[in-house]
C-alpha cells in the first residue's frame, strides 16, 4: 500500500477523526502537483499542468497529458512533535474542484481534494523516542 503523509492543524485533524469533514484540500501549486500528478508525456511541465488545471476550458481528467498519482491511505499528523497523534485513513480519489467553505476551502477557488474513506486505525500518539 502507497501511504501519503500529511499534517493538519488540529481544528482540521478533530473533525476528520470526528467524521466530520470528508475530505482534505491542497492548493494547486508546484509543490502539491509534482505529489499528485505524473506527467505521461516527457514535454509536460509542472507550469502547464498548473496552468491548465486553474483555468480555462481545458478539462484535466480529459488529457492524456498527466495522470493522478496513486495512494492508498493517508496518515495524517497533528502537528510536527516526535511525539504527536496520527491516524490512518483510507484515500478513495483525488479531484480538482472547489471545496467546502465550512471546511476551510476559500469560494469560488479550485484545489486537489483528497476524498476520504473510513478510518483505519485508531489515534497514534507516536511515541517514537526510544
Amino acid at each position: 500500500m502507497k501511504t501519503l503523509h500529511l499534517n493538519l492543524k488540529k481544528k482540521w485533524f478533530d473533525m476528520i477523526l470526528s467524521g466530520e469533514k470528508k475530505e482534505e484540500y491542497r492548493e494547486i501549486k508546484d509543490y502539491w502537483v509534482k505529489r499528485f500528478t505524473q506527467p505521461t508525456d516527457e514535454g509536460v511541465k509542472v507550469s502547464d499542468v498548473i496552468y491548465h488545471l486553474n483555468g480555462g476550458d481545458w478539462h484535466p481528467f480529459k488529457s492524456s497529458e498527466f495522470e493522478f498519482s496513486y495512494y492508498d491511505t493517508i496518515t495524517f499528523s497533528n502537528g510536527y512533535a516526535l511525539e504527536r497523534p496520527q491516524f490512518e485513513i483510507e484515500l478513495k480519489v483525488i479531484e480538482i474542484k472547489e471545496g467546502n467553505p465550512d471546511w476551510g476551502a476559500e469560494p469560488g477557488k479550485k484545489y486537489f481534494i483528497l476524498k476520504l474513506g473510513k478510518i483505519l486505525n485508531d489515534v497514534d500518539f507516536g511515541n517514537r523516542c526510544q
